[in-house]
């Protein structure tokens, strides 16, 4: 079936040095790592861990980000092998499109616009609140009708949006060094956050450490985890339980690690670098999330803390607003990389997407000098301002992961796949005990979508019809498969 024709790995790299289409390669192994922390650290650490000690984990926050983590970890080792063999932009879209065929791989292509588009927006969201909550501590108090998550249009959201775009529009290498000096700032004041706040650490906040499971027979609906619909379980807040919906949660914390590998086009040696950006991205991340939890429940009782703004609010509880201000800083230099690497992963899937004739080819043009897609990154800088002006933040956050928990299962199936169907191709980094770890990241990253709500699940069977829509009125008759130019199996 035309349907399931795939792209061949040899013409997906071929393809990269098409006229007109062709990318810069400007990154580095280093550059990779720098853009993994950039877009990782963010809003998971800086608003997401006071809503899930206080709602669900309690001071087991901790062993929320652990759980995450590991389910991340074993979809990177999938993402580095995938992303060293097939060094072309668009990630989990061109992995799908070199073994599941180009109907997935347009389903992938969509259901990352939920990763990426929306997830930029989110953070966009999160990014207004810290300005408008730094800007009333320096004695500007902003309107909640333009800034803030309930605003009629958030206009400090939008405005970034617009300007990292700009950015990425004069160049990856230029996105790189700005996104580089915004990382070292962020990370000296998560370090900050640690070391200062070993000080004020309280050893009753953490007892007991994972609280008592309570039932919460009032959480019904959309707002149950699916697995709790399935099984039959009596929802309920704390206990094992909650740390698990917690993880289902702050994986969100996590996304930006496979973002590395829509930048494998740009990267000088891709076979080398992606999967030291990829693992070390991660790795260093997960070790600061789980010590920056492990300090906010110590300072703070866990049902005091903060649901906004988590990290500045435990410092202004114990009198140090000073703290509270650097705090929040951090976490506007945090959340600005997040929202330019997002963009950038974005503009990237839909340039892969456009150069197959998925979407239309003149989005596809790279631009004479500055050697980026700047089409498509200004549509989609736009697109995504205007989704981050109008929609608040506790809208989109469960939708982004389900989404991006869909693209790790896919990546993980289609490197098994693809080991079995090209054995020949060469690989710099193999995934260890395969099938076994990405047996293991499917079973994961399912396990955690059934812990997200029924709500969310209705949301992204409707936005996956929607793509079928799109991909039959349009794709399916513009697409370059088969085509004299495109070379398929």
């Amino acid at each position: 079936m035309r349907v399931f024709r795939t792209k061949s790995v040899e013409r997906s790299i071929q393809d990269t040095d098409e006229p007109g289409h062709r990318l810069r390669r400007d990154l580095s192994a280093l550059d990779l790592t720098v853009f993994g922390v950039g877009v990782i650290i963010g809003t998971g650490i800086f608003v997401l861990t006071g809503e899930v000690a206080k709602e669900k984990s309690g001071p087991a926050v901790a062993l929320s980000f652990v759980a995450a983590g590991i389910a991340c970890a074993l979809a990177a080792l999938c993402y580095a092998e995938f992303a060293s063999t097939v060094p072309v932009a668009g990630s989990a879209y061109t992995f799908s499109f070199a073994t599941l065929g180009e109907l997935p791989a347009w389903i992938i292509g969509w259901d990352l616009v939920l990763e990426l588009a929306l997830a930029a927006a989110t953070v966009a969201v999160g990014w207004s609140g810290y300005a408008r909550t730094l800007l009333s501590d320096l004695g500007w108090d902003l309107p909640t009708s333009v800034a803030g998550e309930h605003a009629a249009f958030n206009i400090p959201a939008a405005l970034i949006v617009l300007v990292v775009t700009g950015v990425l529009v004069f160049g990856v290498k230029i996105s790189s060094r700005v996104n580089a000096v915004i990382v070292a700032i962020k990370i000296l004041i998560v370090l900050f956050v640690i070391v200062a706040g070993l000080f004020f650490i309280k050893g009753a906040n953490y007892h007991p450490f994972v609280p008592k499971a309570v039932p919460t027979p009032e959480a019904h609906g959309g707002k149950t985890p699916l697995i709790q619909v399935i099984f039959g379980f009596v929802p309920s807040t704390y206990g094992w339980a909650g740390v698990f919906a917690g993880a289902a949660i702050v994986f969100f914390a996590f996304i930006g690690f496979d973002i590395v590998a829509t930048a494998a086009e740009e990267t000088k040696k891709p076979q080398r670098d992606m999967p030291v950006g990829i693992i070390a991205s991660l790795a260093i991340c997960t070790a600061l999330y789980v010590a920056v939890s492990l300090v906010v429940v110590g300072i703070e009782n866990y049902r005091q803390l903060s649901v906004d703004a988590p990290l500045a609010d435990a410092f202004k509880a114990i009198g140090h607003s000073g703290f509270a201000t650097i705090v929040s800083v951090g976490a506007l230099a945090g959340l600005t990389t997040v929202v330019l690497i997002l963009i950038l992963g974005q503009s990237r899937v839909f340039f892969a997407m456009s150069r197959d004739g998925l979407l239309p080819a003149w989005l596809a043009e790279v631009h004479p000098k500055y050697g980026t897609p700047a089409r498509m990154t200004v549509i989609i800088g736009v697109i995504v301002a205007v989704i981050a002006g109008l929609v608040p933040l506790s809208a989109l956050a469960d939708l982004v992961n389900i989404g991006t928990l869909f693209a790790f299962v896919v990546v993980s199936i289609g490197v098994v796949l693809l080991r079995r169907t090209r054995p020949d191709l060469p690989r710099s980094f193999r995934v260890p005990a395969s099938p076994v770890v990405p047996i293991l990241s499917v079973l994961a990253c399912v396990y955690l979508m059934l812990n997200l709500p029924v709500e969310t699940w209705i949301r992204f069977v409707v936005w996956m019809l929607i793509g079928f829509v799109i991909y039959f009125s349009y794709g399916y008759a513009h697409s370059r498969a088969g085509k004299p130019s495109v070379e398929s199996r």
